[in-house]
């Protein structure tokens, strides 16, 4: 048996030291659209967090601070420290309480340590009303998943990308005998973030809420974050929509109310949007009238296909012949039977009344 290889004692390093090995691990930048971006590639721990914990909110945290939502890229990050999982996750918590977010048992000493978000941080919280996305790759392993299932699980963030490698929170290195072959061994485990006790990503990884490759990742997330900065005013047009043009207007207050209460934490598309809606809807309308659909620009069309469907000469004037009247009908209406015996009328635009009566 062989203790694994320390690194040299943190009490020992200098500031200056200590901060330059942090920016190894770190990347941060402010993207289009004021999203802040936060690479990380190793979580520190504690005594590295709490002697740097000013350092990183001066030069690294405030200027993220302002942004209008957050994306933590932990594709790159295999490992870290078990200690250092309440700094991150606690700067995400939007509570104002502590939270119980994971046990981890370890085996060497046989025993089990709870993991709480800190009582308060230096600096501020990111703001619950802003959006988080964690991007995964299936390198990212250890503590970065248990990040990253913690955050998923607490619906605090979005994660993106592959699934995690499903690793250990902490490894420890054993000889064989007194020969050159080791045996790399895992000696904690999560027992159940957020204390679920229930199965945990260890083994199976952790599973992205939208799944892409890794090299696609970061795309996917600002694409996601673009809906997500439209929804307020989609939901703003849908209820004066519902207020101006409804007819059932006894039902509109329960509509309106609906929209307004309407949990949209996890629509990262606009098909998850439209039918959250449209299901939504036609549940407190009793209507099936009352549809919800994603209309196209057209702005880029050029075809004859694109042009007004409604051309004046074909709906003011009757033809004479009989073999025209039947392709005029045919270009207005469409009749079939389907199975069942159900009959189906379909008409794109309605013709004048005095096109109607000759036909």
């Amino acid at each position: 048996l062989e203790a694994p290889r320390q690194a040299p004692a943190l009490m020992n390093l200098t500031l200056e030291e200590l901060i330059a090995g942090l920016q190894n691990g770190f990347r941060h930048e402010v993207l289009e659209g004021n999203v802040g971006y936060l690479r990380v590639d190793d979580i520190p721990g504690q005594e590295v967090m709490s002697k740097l914990r000013s350092f990183l909110v001066a030069n690294v945290w405030r200027k993220l601070m302002g942004t209008s939502a957050l994306v933590l890229d932990l594709r790159h990050c295999t490992g870290g420290h078990i200690s250092g999982i309440p700094y991150v996750i606690s700067y995400l918590h939007p509570g104002n309480t502590v939270l119980h977010v994971d046990t981890i048992y370890d085996r060497p000493s046989n025993t089990t340590t709870e993991i709480w978000t800190l009582p308060e941080v230096l600096g501020d919280n990111y703001s619950a009303n802003k959006d988080v996305v964690v991007l995964t790759s299936g390198r990212t392993g250890g503590v970065a998943e248990d990040i990253a299932y913690i955050l998923k699980q607490m619906r605090r963030a979005i994660v993106v990308g592959e699934r995690t490698v499903g690793g250990a929170l902490d490894l420890q290195k054993l000889r064989i005998g007194q020969s050159d072959f080791f045996l790399t061994v895992p000696v904690s485990r999560s027992l159940g973030p957020l204390g679920k006790g229930s199965q945990t990503w260890e083994g199976s990884g952790v599973l992205p809420c939208v799944g892409t490759p890794a090299e696609q990742a970061l795309e996917k997330a600002l694409a996601i974050l673009t809906l997500r900065r439209a929804l307020p005013g989609v939901i703003q047009r849908l209820q004066e929509a519902l207020r101006e043009y409804y007819t059932l207007v006894d039902r509109v207050p329960a509509l309106l109310h609906h929209l307004a209460d309407m949990d949209l934490s996890s629509v990262v598309s606009e098909e998850d949007l439209v039918t959250k809606l449209h299901t939504g809807l036609q549940a407190v309308s009793e209507d099936p009238r009352l549809l919800v659909q994603v209309v196209r620009s057209r702005e880029t069309s050029s075809g004859p296909e694109d042009e007004t469907e409604d051309p004046p000469e074909m709906v003011s004037e009757v033809p004479e012949d009989e073999a025209s009247r039947r392709a005029l009908v045919d270009s207005v209406f469409q009749v079939s039977v389907l199975p069942g015996n159900v009959g189906y009328l379909r008409f794109d635009r309605f013709s004048d009344a005095s096109v109607l009566g000759v036909l």
